[in-house]
């Protein structure tokens, strides 16, 4: 990804390991924590393709699965944390979009993996649609809370992964998927916002993004956090100043 932020430096993002990231690895809109030994994907958005208003299908079902299958063989977690907006409609969910959690829930099972569904704002019906028990937040035993992101969270952490905002950013014209990571963001504990998993899903722009626009409780001041980009090609985990020091470079 090193030729798309030529024009702005290569001095401005570096693959060094930021502080309080040591033990955290990201991949293909995934957070893989070591200490828990738990994989985190948040906004699967299940239904997010059967909502489009076109006349083919757009393959979604198949590249969830294929990519949380790719990502359980890389890191072979114990536990895969769903961080909420497992499903895409509010008013209500669909056969494909059940089939396709129902088979999200079984690749992880296929690799010994203990799935573990976190609700979000959109997920109103997905205690009646699974047979699989609903958190509000979810404990991992590092330390780390795992919930959306939409709402204060309900158990106190030492770190806090969530999704709900869909980062995205855009550097010379091409825009990636991004985490965003907050050094003592929220009651004096680190905050990580996953992309949403689904690719069908729209980004947000953190580019253009001010604190008014942020609907996050656990990010109070979007300008403190770093933009973190993983280029697939590449492999290389590319980490960014803070936003307001960012957007002065772009």
């Amino acid at each position: 990804m090193g030729h798309l932020i030529r024009g702005a430096g290569r001095d401005i993002y570096r693959i060094g390991v930021l502080a309080g990231m040591r033990d955290l690895s990201v991949r293909d809109r995934a957070a893989f924590l070591p200490g828990a030994d738990a994989l985190v994907v948040a906004d699967v958005h299940a239904g997010r393709d059967e909502a489009s208003s076109v006349q083919f299908p757009l393959g979604e079902r198949d590249d969830l699965v294929d990519r949380l299958d790719a990502l359980l063989a890389h890191f072979a977690p114990e536990t895969v944390v769903f961080a909420g907006d497992l499903f895409h409609r509010f008013d209500g969910v669909g056969r494909p979009a059940r089939e396709g959690l129902r088979e999200l829930v079984s690749t992880c099972r296929r690799t010994d993996a203990r799935p573990v569904l976190v609700g979000g704002n959109h997920d109103t019906t997905l205690s009646a649609a699974s047979d699989e028990t609903v958190h509000d937040a979810y404990a991992l035993r590092d330390g780390t809370v795992v919930c959306h992101g939409h709402e204060e969270p309900s158990i106190q952490g030492d770190r806090y992964v969530v999704g709900h905002l869909h980062p995205t950013i855009e550097i010379e014209g091409h825009t990636r998927p991004c985490f965003l990571w907050g050094p003592e963001a929220y009651a004096g504990a680190d905050v990580l916002v996953l992309p949403a998993f689904n690719r069908l899903a729209p980004g947000v722009d953190v580019n253009g993004v001010y604190n008014p626009d942020v609907s996050s409780p656990l990010v109070r001041d979007i300008d403190a956090f770093r933009p973190i980009v993983y280029d697939p090609d590449s492999h290389e985990t590319l980490r960014f100043p803070p936003l307001s020091k960012l957007r002065r470079l772009l």
